[in-house]
Formats: structure tokens, C-alpha cells, sequence
């Protein structure tokens, strides 16, 4: 309570339940709204019908099978409250089909038109993927973009953040903080974002490893074991401070670029 307070927002189907969130954020003292565009609709998350993942959680052949042999995991399904969500105690499917319910694949600039006049603070758009939208964006006035394509988990073939960061960085930086989300398992990743212009990183999946390890104390180990890491590649990129990195500090990203478009045939290729 006593930190940065960010809400992150989704646009609902019900634009009124979206709206009473918005309310309910300012009134609770959250200084920046978390605007998320990049789930319009939920990809096939295929491992989570596989595995039974639904709302309540269901029980089947695998998660059994990888459950005989850890009776820790029974002691725990049977003991500890069930997972639900605080809002929604059943959905009947996954956390998918819950998506594609609840979620409005039509969100668009007039939507954060009416966000922006309904919220007193900060807004920061993520799952921006491409120059364009950020360029939108910064004319909306928004605060910052997130460059996300939302852990690969949505459309798996969608730009990478990576490779977008240094061209996004260029047209809009001077105007809007941009930070990164997606791919960001290890403290060098975060100095690379750093070098290549973002002005910070979010690392969903790594803190929550953490904390399904070890809960409170598991998500500070996670830290402690990024800090370690950002600190030893500073070192050894022989940077003292954070404002001594620069794009000539990232050099293996780029034989992962993406091929590079030829205009002149961007009129005839499928």
C-alpha cells in the first residue's frame, strides 16, 4: 500500500463492468492505468485444455498420473482453499473460453478516448507490435507503451518485442516511455532492453515461478537472482552505471532478426 499502485485494465464485452474498474482504481488510489490490448480474444492455449486448466481446475488422467507419486500434491489440493478467481468462482471451460466471453475483440481509439477522460492518472498501453500503433499512440497522448506480444501465448508467429524495441525507441521515445514485456527470463535480458532503449522491463512469468515455488519468499528470491544476474552482466560488459549501456552492448540478438522486407515487392508477395 505504501508503493506505485498500477491497475491493469481489460476492455470488457459490458463496457460498464471496464468503466466501474477504471472508477474503482482512481477511488483506490492507483496512480497509472495498465491499458492491455494485446488479448482481444484468447489464442488456443492448448496445453491448458490438455492439462484440464479450468476455472474451477479439473482433474484429469495426466495431472493424476503426475500426481501418484507426490502426495504433497493431494495434501495441498485437499487443504487449501480452491483456485478460483475473486470475481468468478466457476466458468465451465478454460481460462480461454473465459476470454473469448468476457473479452471485446473490438476495442478501439475511441475506447481510449473515453478511458483517457475517465482516468486522472497515468496510462500506459500494452501490447503494442508495431511502429505505427506507437506513433497512434503517442498522438492520443498516452504515457508509455509496452511492447508485448503477450509471452507468445496469443499468436505465436507475432513480432518479436526484441526486434521491435530499437525502431519503436527511435520514433517515439523522445515523446513516451517505452518498456518491454515478453522474454525476459534472465537479469542480462533486462540489460539488453535497457540498452537498446527501453526504460524497464516486466518479468510476469519469472516472479511467478518464484512464487509458486515459494510464494512471498520465493517472488523475492526471484528478484535476488535477477539482481545477481544484471549486476554480473554489467561487469563483465565492464559498465559501471545503467547510463553507460548503448545499442553497441547487444550483439547477439541479431542473428535472430527477422527478415527484412523489400518495398518494392511488398505490392506482389503473398
Amino acid at each position: 500500500p505504501a508503493g506505485r499502485n498500477w491497475f491493469q485494465l481489460y476492455v470488457m464485452r459490458q463496457r460498464e463492468i471496464s468503466y466501474g474498474l477504471v472508477e474503482r482504481a482512481a477511488a483506490a488510489g492507483f496512480d497509472t492505468l495498465f491499458f492491455t490490448v494485446d488479448t482481444p480474444i484468447a489464442g488456443a492455449r492448448l496445453r491448458d485444455k490438455r492439462n484440464g486448466f479450468s476455472i474451477p481446475p479439473q482433474l484429469t488422467l495426466g495431472t493424476i498420473l503426475n500426481a501418484i507419486p507426490r502426495p504433497w500434491w493431494w495434501y495441498d489440493f485437499l487443504t487449501t482453499p480452491k483456485l478460483e478467481f475473486a470475481s468468478l468462482s466457476a466458468t465451465g471451460g478454460t481460462v480461454g473460453d473465459l476470454l473469448n466471453a468476457a473479452m471485446d475483440p473490438s476495442i478501439n481509439y475511441e475506447d481510449l478516448k473515453i478511458i483517457r477522460e475517465m482516468w486522472p492518472g497515468k496510462l500506459v498501453i500494452k501490447g503494442v507490435q508495431n511502429v505505427d500503433d506507437a506513433k497512434t499512440l503517442v498522438d492520443h497522448g498516452v504515457d508509455g507503451i509496452v511492447l508485448s506480444n503477450h509471452g507468445g501465448r496469443q499468436l505465436d508467429r507475432a513480432p518479436i518485442p526484441f526486434h521491435l524495441l530499437p525502431d519503436v525507441v527511435r520514433e517515439v521515445g523522445a515523446h513516451t516511455e517505452v518498456a518491454i514485456d515478453t522474454g525476459i527470463m534472465n537479469g542480462a535480458d533486462i540489460i539488453a532492453a535497457y540498452a537498446l532503449g527501453a526504460k524497464f522491463t516486466l518479468i510476469g512469468r519469472a516472479y511467478l515461478y518464484g512464487l509458486m515455488a515459494g510464494g512471498r519468499e520465493g517472488v523475492d528470491r526471484t528478484i535476488q537472482i535477477l539482481t545477481d544476474q544484471l549486476v554480473r552482466t554489467m561487469k563483465l560488459l565492464q559498465v559501471r552505471t545503467l547510463d553507460e549501456l548503448t545499442p553497441h552492448h547487444v550483439t547477439q540478438l541479431t542473428r535472430l532478426q527477422p527478415l527484412r522486407r523489400d518495398p518494392a515487392r511488398q505490392d506482389t508477395d503473398a
